[in-house]
């Protein structure tokens, strides 16, 4: 079960402008708690409506934050993280695609902002905890020590985008809707029986920053074009391209490549080089992963030692897969019990021990059955 505080707190409630956000806030201050909401506003202009269900960072959003807050009877502010947001995750963003991996601009964003610049506010301006809308639980282990689980409906699950807090941040952390079993729907009539306009509002998806989906155009405006080749694994041209930038590992739509593979089987991407500007095509077997390993690793507790069995998330909203892995010179070495496709370095691994969330690192290199890695 989720630890449940022994004393009220004073809780600083992040506020994005959506439901669960709202629902989150409500009920830490129908617990006892004393509640403060705050809407982050990540973006230097931003625009006054969200562009169907995406972004979180508009004029629109903030307002509705203020909206619920009001409902709630808590207080509400506005802190101006844009500097800091785009320094650490959009322009982080871009780097590291312009590198030729792919980040996770939500697991950045947890570290980063609502987990490190928020916090540590929060923290000196007297708060005991930051509150959010994120589906996840934290739970005293055995030991004392807290611990990052799963949350309890793990259609909902969340807990993969927070695998890089560690034990001091999840220790300033509430997330009232981790050990809820209602469904989507059911926290909307909950909202909804609060009095809280934003029930029926779209859920934000994507990339919050690139309110239009298209994240190929916005990296294009801030590196340019920049022809190349698109080749297959024996270093044959097929194709250009205007960016290795917008190509991921494992991406099969838009290549354009006017010449059919000998087979007639569909192609996928395989390598992005930035070195040489160059993407590598090849057949799907090819994305076979046997190994990686992973640097900067952060552990949501004590580091492990030696060599264990674990549970691995490779993105998102993936399953989970069995792996062995090993701290070594402080990267984490992980074999996989079965193949994996589709994995890229700069993507974060996430490992698990049941629902326990162990710690997660950024997958550096792959090893592959075949000779591209």
């Amino acid at each position: 079960m989720t630890e449940t505080p022994q004393r009220p707190l004073r809780v600083l409630a992040a506020m994005s402008g959506g439901v669960d956000s709202a629902v989150a806030a409500a009920r830490a201050a129908e617990a006892g708690h004393d509640v403060t909401g705050v809407h982050l506003a990540l973006s230097a202009n931003p625009q006054s409506f969200r562009t169907g269900a995406r972004g979180c960072c508009t004029l629109e959003d903030s307002r509705d934050a203020r909206r619920a807050a009001d409902v709630i009877g808590i207080p509400f502010y506005v802190w101006d993280l844009a500097e800091r947001f785009r320094e650490d995750v959009v322009d982080d963003f871009v780097a590291e695609y312009e590198a030729g991996r792919t980040p996770n601009p939500c697991l950045r964003c947890n570290e980063k902002i609502k987990f490190a610049a928020l916090l540590d506010k929060a923290l000196a301006l007297g708060f005991d905890a930051v509150c959010t809308g994120h589906y996840a639980q934290v739970i005293r282990g055995a030991d004392g020590a807290r611990e990052l689980h799963r949350a309890s409906d793990m259609a909902k699950d969340q807990s993969y985008v927070l695998g890089v807090l560690d034990e001091r941040q999840l220790a300033h952390a509430l997330f009232p809707l981790g050990d809820t079993t209602t469904t989507k729907d059911e926290i909307r009539a909950e909202a909804e029986r609060r009095g809280l306009a934003v029930a029926k509002k779209p859920d934000s998806h994507d990339i919050c920053f690139i309110a239009d989906g298209d994240t190929q155009g916005f990296l294009a405006s801030r590196l340019g074009k920049a022809e190349g080749d698109i080749v297959d694994e024996s270093g044959t041209k097929l194709g250009t391209h205007e960016g290795a930038y917008g190509y991921t590992i494992g991406q099969r739509k838009g290549l354009r490549i006017g010449t059919p593979a000998p087979d007639g089987k569909p192609r996928y991407v395989l390598d992005i080089s930035p070195v040489n500007n160059t993407v590598t095509v090849g057949p799907v077997d090819a994305l076979d992963v046997t190994a990686l390993t992973a640097i900067k690793p952060r552990w949501c507790g004590t580091p492990p030692t030696g060599s264990g069995s674990y549970t691995a998330q490779l993105r998102a909203h993936g399953d989970e897969t069995p792996v062995t892995a090993e701290l070594a010179d402080d990267a984490l070495e992980i074999t996989f019990t079965e193949p994996v496709r589709g994995v890229a370095p700069g993507q974060a691994v996430v490992l698990y021990d049941g629902t326990r969330v162990v710690g997660s690192a950024t997958i550096a290199t792959t090893r592959r059955a075949s000779a591209v890695a």
